[in-house]
Protein backbone atom coordinates (compact mmCIF):
# COMPACT_ATOMS: atom_id res chain seq x y z
CA UNK A 1 0.00 0.00 0.00
CA UNK A 2 1.29 3.44 -0.95
CA UNK A 3 0.92 6.17 1.17
CA UNK A 4 0.35 9.34 -0.96
CA UNK A 5 0.85 13.37 1.32
CA UNK A 6 -0.48 16.92 0.09
CA UNK A 7 2.01 18.98 2.22
CA UNK A 8 0.54 22.62 3.42
CA UNK A 9 -1.88 22.19 6.02
CA UNK A 10 -1.70 18.14 5.79
CA UNK A 11 2.15 17.43 6.99
CA UNK A 12 3.57 20.85 6.99
CA UNK A 13 2.21 23.81 8.28
CA UNK A 14 2.47 28.09 8.20
CA UNK A 15 4.79 27.72 5.44
CA UNK A 16 7.61 26.03 7.49
CA UNK A 17 9.49 22.71 6.89
CA UNK A 18 8.32 19.44 7.86
CA UNK A 19 8.82 19.00 10.81
CA UNK A 20 11.23 16.34 12.75
CA UNK A 21 8.34 14.66 14.32
CA UNK A 22 6.45 13.83 11.32
CA UNK A 23 10.10 13.14 9.07
CA UNK A 24 10.51 10.21 11.82
CA UNK A 25 7.17 9.24 11.25
CA UNK A 26 7.69 9.11 7.53
CA UNK A 27 11.10 7.75 7.99
CA UNK A 28 9.13 4.48 9.15
CA UNK A 29 7.88 3.99 5.60
CA UNK A 30 8.86 2.17 2.63
CA UNK A 31 10.01 5.43 0.44
CA UNK A 32 9.48 3.53 -2.80
CA UNK A 33 5.62 3.58 -0.77
CA UNK A 34 5.94 7.34 -0.35
CA UNK A 35 4.61 9.68 -2.55
CA UNK A 36 4.16 13.81 -1.73
CA UNK A 37 1.55 15.34 -4.14
CA UNK A 38 1.54 19.27 -3.44
CA UNK A 39 0.10 22.35 -5.43
CA UNK A 40 3.61 23.79 -4.62
CA UNK A 41 5.98 23.26 -7.55
CA UNK A 42 8.56 21.37 -7.31
CA UNK A 43 10.74 23.97 -6.24
CA UNK A 44 8.89 25.02 -3.63
CA UNK A 45 8.24 21.37 -2.44
CA UNK A 46 12.06 21.01 -1.78
CA UNK A 47 12.89 23.69 1.03
CA UNK A 48 9.97 22.31 3.16
CA UNK A 49 11.33 18.53 2.79
CA UNK A 50 14.57 17.13 4.19
CA UNK A 51 17.39 16.67 1.83
CA UNK A 52 16.82 13.01 2.24
CA UNK A 53 12.61 13.50 0.70
CA UNK A 54 14.37 14.99 -2.52
CA UNK A 55 14.57 11.85 -4.88
CA UNK A 56 10.99 10.44 -3.13
CA UNK A 57 8.58 10.50 -5.84
CA UNK A 58 7.12 14.35 -6.29
CA UNK A 59 4.04 15.51 -7.46
CA UNK A 60 3.79 19.38 -8.39
CA UNK A 61 1.50 21.78 -9.41
CA UNK A 62 -1.55 20.13 -8.13
CA UNK A 63 -0.65 17.20 -10.90
CA UNK A 64 1.33 18.90 -13.69
CA UNK A 65 4.60 17.95 -12.66
CA UNK A 66 6.28 14.94 -11.57
CA UNK A 67 9.55 13.96 -10.12
CA UNK A 68 11.24 10.90 -9.46
CA UNK A 69 15.17 10.57 -7.96
CA UNK A 70 16.00 14.51 -8.32
CA UNK A 71 14.50 14.33 -12.43
CA UNK A 72 11.56 15.73 -14.04
CA UNK A 73 9.47 12.75 -15.01
CA UNK A 74 6.56 14.47 -16.27
CA UNK A 75 5.28 18.21 -17.30
CA UNK A 76 1.97 18.80 -18.97
CA UNK A 77 1.81 22.67 -20.24
CA UNK A 78 -1.03 24.96 -21.22
CA UNK A 79 -1.26 25.68 -24.94
CA UNK A 80 -0.22 28.82 -26.58
CA UNK A 81 -3.88 29.11 -27.63
CA UNK A 82 -5.07 28.67 -24.05
CA UNK A 83 -2.11 30.46 -22.79
CA UNK A 84 -3.43 33.80 -25.43
CA UNK A 85 -6.99 33.20 -24.15
CA UNK A 86 -5.92 33.74 -20.00
CA UNK A 87 -3.49 36.38 -20.76
CA UNK A 88 -6.32 38.38 -22.14
CA UNK A 89 -8.53 37.62 -18.64
CA UNK A 90 -5.52 38.99 -16.67
CA UNK A 91 -5.76 42.00 -18.74
CA UNK A 92 -9.49 42.60 -18.87
CA UNK A 93 -9.69 41.60 -14.66
CA UNK A 94 -6.51 43.61 -13.97
CA UNK A 95 -5.55 40.21 -12.09
CA UNK A 96 -2.57 39.71 -10.34
CA UNK A 97 -1.09 35.74 -10.58
CA UNK A 98 2.09 33.67 -10.59
CA UNK A 99 2.59 31.72 -13.07
CA UNK A 100 4.63 29.02 -13.26
CA UNK A 101 6.63 27.19 -15.72
CA UNK A 102 8.55 23.28 -14.40
CA UNK A 103 11.17 25.42 -12.64
CA UNK A 104 11.08 29.11 -13.40
CA UNK A 105 7.75 31.85 -12.48
CA UNK A 106 6.42 35.47 -12.80
CA UNK A 107 4.98 37.07 -9.71
CA UNK A 108 3.40 40.04 -10.44
CA UNK A 109 0.86 40.00 -7.08
CA UNK A 110 1.32 42.12 -3.72
CA UNK A 111 4.77 42.13 -1.83
CA UNK A 112 3.04 41.10 1.51
CA UNK A 113 0.91 38.86 -0.09
CA UNK A 114 1.44 35.47 2.13
CA UNK A 115 2.22 33.52 -1.15
CA UNK A 116 5.16 35.22 -1.34
CA UNK A 117 6.57 33.26 2.31
CA UNK A 118 6.59 30.46 0.08
CA UNK A 119 7.77 31.16 -3.44
CA UNK A 120 11.07 29.95 -3.98
CA UNK A 121 12.13 29.63 -0.26
CA UNK A 122 15.08 27.72 -2.09
CA UNK A 123 16.30 30.79 -4.05
CA UNK A 124 16.11 27.62 -6.69
CA UNK A 125 14.78 29.81 -9.34
CA UNK A 126 14.59 32.55 -11.54
CA UNK A 127 11.65 35.16 -11.76
CA UNK A 128 11.61 36.11 -14.82
CA UNK A 129 8.88 37.80 -17.76
CA UNK A 130 6.22 36.09 -19.12
CA UNK A 131 7.50 35.96 -22.16
CA UNK A 132 10.64 34.42 -21.10
CA UNK A 133 8.98 31.44 -20.03
CA UNK A 134 9.79 28.35 -21.92
CA UNK A 135 6.79 26.72 -20.79
CA UNK A 136 3.27 27.36 -18.23
CA UNK A 137 2.09 24.29 -15.89
CA UNK A 138 -0.41 26.29 -13.46
CA UNK A 139 -1.11 29.82 -12.93
CA UNK A 140 -2.20 31.18 -9.69
CA UNK A 141 -4.50 34.40 -9.17
CA UNK A 142 -4.14 36.50 -6.28
CA UNK A 143 -6.04 39.50 -6.84
CA UNK A 144 -8.90 40.61 -9.16
CA UNK A 145 -11.61 43.01 -10.22
CA UNK A 146 -14.47 40.40 -9.90
CA UNK A 147 -13.91 37.02 -8.18
CA UNK A 148 -16.57 35.57 -9.48
CA UNK A 149 -16.80 36.61 -13.28
CA UNK A 150 -12.88 35.49 -13.38
CA UNK A 151 -14.29 32.33 -12.01
CA UNK A 152 -16.27 32.09 -14.43
CA UNK A 153 -14.89 33.01 -17.07
CA UNK A 154 -12.53 30.55 -16.30
CA UNK A 155 -14.49 27.64 -16.13
CA UNK A 156 -15.85 28.14 -19.62
CA UNK A 157 -12.49 27.63 -20.87
CA UNK A 158 -10.91 23.76 -21.62
CA UNK A 159 -8.73 24.08 -18.54
CA UNK A 160 -8.71 21.91 -15.20
CA UNK A 161 -9.90 25.35 -12.17
CA UNK A 162 -9.71 25.15 -8.30
CA UNK A 163 -10.73 27.89 -6.26
CA UNK A 164 -9.91 28.68 -2.58
CA UNK A 165 -12.97 30.87 -1.50
CA UNK A 166 -11.33 31.35 1.99
CA UNK A 167 -8.36 32.84 0.57
CA UNK A 168 -10.09 34.67 -2.53
CA UNK A 169 -7.38 32.55 -4.72
CA UNK A 170 -7.97 30.56 -8.14
CA UNK A 171 -5.86 28.27 -9.62
CA UNK A 172 -5.61 26.52 -13.03
CA UNK A 173 -3.91 24.34 -14.60
CA UNK A 174 -4.06 22.61 -18.40
CA UNK A 175 -7.15 20.19 -19.51
CA UNK A 176 -7.43 17.10 -16.94
CA UNK A 177 -4.56 17.77 -15.12
CA UNK A 178 -5.08 16.69 -11.09
CA UNK A 179 -2.98 14.85 -8.45
CA UNK A 180 -5.24 11.40 -9.45
CA UNK A 181 -4.23 12.35 -13.40
CA UNK A 182 -0.12 12.37 -11.94
CA UNK A 183 -0.55 9.08 -9.65
CA UNK A 184 -1.88 7.41 -12.90
CA UNK A 185 0.95 8.43 -15.01
CA UNK A 186 2.67 6.78 -12.50
CA UNK A 187 1.14 3.73 -12.44
CA UNK A 188 -0.74 3.96 -9.70
CA UNK A 189 -4.34 1.98 -9.49
CA UNK A 190 -7.31 2.77 -7.46
CA UNK A 191 -7.61 1.82 -4.25
CA UNK A 192 -3.84 0.78 -3.65
CA UNK A 193 -3.14 4.00 -1.74
CA UNK A 194 -3.95 5.66 1.22
CA UNK A 195 -4.44 9.16 0.71
CA UNK A 196 -3.93 12.30 3.29
CA UNK A 197 -5.51 15.99 2.27
CA UNK A 198 -6.93 18.85 3.40
CA UNK A 199 -7.95 21.22 0.45
CA UNK A 200 -10.91 20.88 -2.95
CA UNK A 201 -7.35 19.72 -4.88
CA UNK A 202 -6.85 16.69 -2.87
CA UNK A 203 -10.92 15.49 -3.97
CA UNK A 204 -9.61 13.75 -7.30
CA UNK A 205 -7.03 11.38 -4.92
CA UNK A 206 -9.27 10.87 -2.28
CA UNK A 207 -12.11 9.64 -5.05
CA UNK A 208 -9.82 7.11 -6.16
CA UNK A 209 -7.89 6.03 -2.58
CA UNK A 210 -8.17 3.08 -0.34
CA UNK A 211 -8.54 5.57 2.38
CA UNK A 212 -8.70 8.90 2.50
CA UNK A 213 -7.86 11.27 5.63
CA UNK A 214 -8.83 14.45 5.75
CA UNK A 215 -6.87 17.07 8.26
CA UNK A 216 -8.92 19.55 9.50
CA UNK A 217 -12.44 20.51 7.84
CA UNK A 218 -12.74 21.71 4.28
CA UNK A 219 -16.43 21.39 2.90
CA UNK A 220 -15.66 20.43 -0.42
CA UNK A 221 -13.09 17.52 0.38
CA UNK A 222 -15.17 16.39 3.55
CA UNK A 223 -17.79 14.21 1.18
CA UNK A 224 -14.72 12.39 -0.24
CA UNK A 225 -13.23 11.36 3.42
CA UNK A 226 -13.24 8.09 5.06
CA UNK A 227 -11.80 10.11 7.94
CA UNK A 228 -11.15 13.12 9.55
CA UNK A 229 -7.66 14.48 12.04
CA UNK A 230 -7.61 17.82 13.70
CA UNK A 231 -4.32 19.32 13.63
CA UNK A 232 -6.19 22.20 15.12
CA UNK A 233 -7.37 20.83 18.32
CA UNK A 234 -4.56 17.48 18.91
CA UNK A 235 -1.51 18.85 16.68
CA UNK A 236 1.36 17.00 15.05
CA UNK A 237 0.78 13.79 17.62
CA UNK A 238 -2.75 12.88 15.73
CA UNK A 239 -1.34 12.95 12.26
CA UNK A 240 1.54 10.56 13.53
CA UNK A 241 -0.40 8.26 15.06
CA UNK A 242 -2.94 8.24 12.25
CA UNK A 243 -0.06 6.84 9.77
CA UNK A 244 1.36 4.77 12.04
CA UNK A 245 -1.83 3.30 12.79
CA UNK A 246 -2.79 2.60 9.42
CA UNK A 247 0.96 1.52 8.48
CA UNK A 248 0.39 -1.12 11.43
CA UNK A 249 -2.86 -2.22 9.81
CA UNK A 250 -1.37 -2.77 6.28
CA UNK A 251 0.42 -5.78 4.54
CA UNK A 252 3.38 -3.91 3.51
CA UNK A 253 4.98 -4.95 0.94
Amino acid sequence: MKFVFDLDGTICFNGKPLSNTIVQCLKQLNKNDVIFASARPIRDMLPVLPKDFHSYTLIGGNGALIYQDNKLLHAQTFTEQQLHVILKLIEEQEATFLMDSDWDYVYTGPKDHPIVHNLDQGKLAQHVAVDQLSSVVKILFITMKDYEILFTQLQHLDITVHEHRNEQLIDVSPRNIDKWSALQVLGIKPKSYVAFGNDANDISMFQHAAQAIMIDDHDQLSRFADEHVSYQEDGEKAIVEKIQSIYSETVYI
